[in-house]
């Protein structure tokens, strides 16, 4: 019997031509963005800055600029004033410095210590083999949709036990893990890390400890970076929890912005958005400082996924 040989037919010139009218109609579609594109943008820019530059007018005003009419949209020349009445303690009722001081050692600790646990939990459910893994990891989940305020009292009263309120610790300790944290990272490792690679750390010879430290870590960089700044905002602007184990003596920034507002039967408005204003600031300096890297590791991690 002869072979019987099958080719393909080729497709015919119409189909081939609106094929190509196709692929141009979409470049040119995509590769660039329109005049209401960039509208759109501007608007959204305008109004996520807004709030900020506000508090930098009313910041550099005096407490009348709140009210005016017509209302004042340029910065005056009490900025300096204010900033140094709001540090000066015979002012107001809270030391900032000190504030700022907390706030930052709150943020930074608990944002390395989230970062270090949720690596190591998002690893251990992402690539090792045991017992009750999918039941631990979904319990890890599940305890994201528990609202946090059920477990105040409770957290509360272990604090007392502990002796730790008024105490930095009693802010850290509750947040040092993160059940977003090890979801993100475990999604994260299960894409980043390929299983032949934490095979062949093993047939070198590497235990555990080491995988993790030489192997996943190091490609995990990227997600670490943006769960580190998430968990770092999170930290830098938490206000119930301080409120509630922290006193007006020992606060942290949006505690103490928060008791400025009470020091008089009137409250300072621009006092109250000076202490806003120098409280963004070291978020703004964060963003300058690491948002390439930032954004780096979302784009990273976006094409991975």
């Amino acid at each position: 019997m002869a072979d019987v040989h099958v080719t393909a037919a080729p497709l015919p010139a119409a189909a081939s031509r609106t094929a190509g009218r196709h692929r141009r109609h979409l470049a040119r579609r995509f590769r660039g963005a329109g005049p209401g594109t960039y509208l759109l943008l501007a608007l959204i820019a305008l109004v996520s800055v807004f709030p900020l530059y506000w508090s930098l007018v009313v910041a550099s005003h005096s407490n009348s600029a709140v009210a005016a009419y017509p209302p004042v949209l340029v910065p005056g020349g009490n900025l300096i004033k204010n900033i140094d009445r709001l540090f000066n303690s015979g002012v107001v009722n809270v030391e900032f410095w000190k504030a700022l001081m907390n706030s930052a050692i709150v943020a930074t600790t608990v944002a390395v210590a989230a970062v270090m646990t949720s690596a190591m939990a998002g690893f251990a459910f992402a690539k090792l083999r045991f017992r009750g893994n999918r039941a631990l990891f979904l319990a890890v989940v599940v305890t994201m949709m528990v609202p946090v305020q059920l477990g105040v009292i409770p957290l509360y009263i272990e604090m007392i036990h502990f002796h730790w309120l008024n105490k930095l610790q009693a802010v850290i300790a509750p947040n040092v893990v993160s059940a977003f944290g090890v979801f993100f990272m475990r999604q994260y490792i299960v894409q980043a890390v390929p299983n032949e690679l934490v095979d062949a750390a093993r047939v070198d010879g590497c235990n555990t400890m080491r995988i993790f430290w030489h192997v996943v870590l190091p490609a995990v960089r990227p997600a670490a970076a943006v769960l580190g700044l998430l968990t770092f905002l999170q930290a830098w602007n938490d206000y119930f929890w301080p409120l509630v184990v922290l006193s007006s003596s020992n606060p942290t920034v949006q505690v103490a912005v928060s008791s400025i507002a009470s020091v008089n039967y009137f409250p300072d408005y621009a006092l109250v958005l000076t202490g806003t204003f120098v409280s963004v600031l070291p978020l703004l300096v964060l963003f300058l400082v690491l948002g390439r890297q930032i954004i780096g590791g979302i784009m990273q991690g976006a094409v991975k996924a």
